[in-house]
């Protein structure tokens, strides 16, 4: 199994109501993709309330193989919906590996 991590701030310019809007509609973006691309096994999406962190959302996704990740990346409706969240974030991290 191959777990695909990956945490954005919410651009700076964004209102409060507007990053929650932002956080709502990326989850929706994204788990449109679980529905339709081949080999996700898993896939959350959480906006922080915290304070501390250092990141304002994350996608937590789990895929039956590199493969998998690989065609997820490249399905249409994940490249709308990265283009969405490129739009309204900024600082993206990424980390991939393998585990259970």
């Amino acid at each position: 199994m191959v777990n695909h991590v990956v945490m954005w701030k919410f651009r700076e310019e964004l209102s409060e109501e507007e990053r929650k809007t932002a956080g709502e509609t990326i989850r929706q973006k994204l788990y449109a993709v679980k529905d339709v691309a081949e080999g996700v096994l898993r896939l959350e999406v959480c906006v922080s309330t915290f304070p501390s962190s250092n990141r304002d959302i994350a996608l937590f996704s789990s895929f039956e193989s590199e493969e998998a990740l690989q065609a997820y990346q490249v399905h249409p409706v994940h490249l709308q919906a990265r283009e969405y969240v490129r739009s309204v974030t900024c600082d993206r991290v990424c980390f991939d590996f393998y585990g259970e």
